[in-house]
């Protein structure tokens, strides 16, 4: 909205400053934050007065986490809020990527809402259906991933190789979204201990903040050798209000949690993750620098794998967060490693823009 005035006015004076990317990302997080941080301690406390028992607590999970019994869920709200309305106002809303991004990160957010609202109203730890939830997180991603394509096209990318960018035709539009439902889930998954999700998700969003910002810029897309897409610089503000959001909420979430993310939050963030990777054609890049969240989805999936076959576990708990604790590791000690683990990763997937 502030942009759109501001080129309406034809930017004079300071508005002039309303060109820039970089003043408008700035401006994205300070937003997002400020608004969290503002709705946080009431939200949080209309939360609780709505929920009464909060979370349900899986029984056969941690015993530690008993203890958090009556903390409110649906946080995600408050990060959805601050995101959204944060975006209204930096972002330049004729941008086709934009609306991509939004409504995945809105649709995944409602998706689990709905999650979360049966697991309150039920006191169950079992939401929605697994396969009514990934129809409806397909079904958005697939339209998302069709308007991406419609745009910047179906070459798929390959970190390391500057020229090697094959031509997948429609199969790449299925591939996105598989991308894109994939990573909101393993966002998900890894979303079981108080700021674990958090934290990494904010650091993948300032690795894609530069990503955006240099994909945008044609100079420097040539010179790195990276795919040089219109309009993706964009995408570094929606990166910046992600900062922002999840920073705000961290103040909150940081243990002992006054509140947990819930699949609204946690969906939501994974999904705008991955759509934003797929407009920038750096799906596999996501791989490394989400690589966290990759780690705790394949563990769930080898666990469940190997369990179902041998009747014997890889892992003494699943997600692989939870092993951790069973090994003795404390619950600050598992998320502090694992943030540097996220910052790692995060470096490691920065380092393929120059090699190449």
């Amino acid at each position: 909205m502030l942009y759109w005035i501001a080129e309406l006015l034809g930017f004079p004076g300071v508005f002039n400053l309303f060109r820039y990317l970089s003043f408008r990302t700035g401006g994205a997080v300070a937003t997002a934050l400020l608004i969290g941080l503002v709705i946080g301690p009431k939200f949080i406390g209309w939360l609780r007065v709505r929920q009464g028992k909060g979370q349900p607590i899986r029984d056969d999970g941690p015993q530690s986490h008993l203890a958090k019994r009556g903390t409110p869920t649906m946080g995600g709200l408050m990060i959805l809020t601050s995101l959204m309305l944060s975006l209204l106002l930096w972002m330049d809303l004729k941008n086709p990527y934009v609306w991509a991004c939004m409504f995945v990160t809105f649709g995944f957010g409602m998706i689990g809402f709905l999650d979360d609202y049966d697991k309150v109203r039920k006191q169950k730890t079992a939401g929605v259906s697994g396969k009514v939830r990934l129809i409806g997180e397909f079904a958005i991603a697939g339209i998302a991933a069709a308007i991406i394509c419609s745009q910047n096209g179906t070459q798929l990318y390959v970190p390391f190789f500057s020229s090697f960018h094959p031509d997948i035709s429609y199969f790449y539009i299925a591939f996105a979204a598989f991308v894109i439902v994939a990573f909101g889930n393993a966002v998900n998954l890894t979303d079981g201990l108080d700021g674990l999700a958090t934290m990494p998700v904010v650091i993948a969003s300032m690795a894609f903040m530069l990503i955006a910002y240099l994909a945008g810029n044609k100079i420097y897309a040539v010179y790195l050798g990276i795919p040089h897409v219109p309009g993706a610089g964009d995408l570094a503000i929606f990166c910046g209000a992600m900062v922002g959001a999840g920073l705000a909420f961290l103040w909150f979430n940081a243990p002992p949690a006054a509140v947990f993310m819930g699949d609204t939050g946690s969906l939501a963030l994974g999904g705008a993750l991955g759509t934003i990777a797929v407009t920038t054609h750096h799906e596999l890049v996501l791989g490394i620098i989400g690589g966290l969240f990759v780690m705790e989805a394949l563990s769930v999936i080898i666990q469940v794998f190997f369990y179902k076959r041998t009747g014997k576990r890889i892992f003494r708990m699943a997600p692989i967060h939870h092993h951790f604790e069973q090994l003795g590791w404390s619950e600050p000690t598992v998320v502090i490693r694992f943030w540097i683990i996220a910052f790692v990763l995060a470096l490691a997937g920065l380092a393929t823009l120059k090699l190449r």
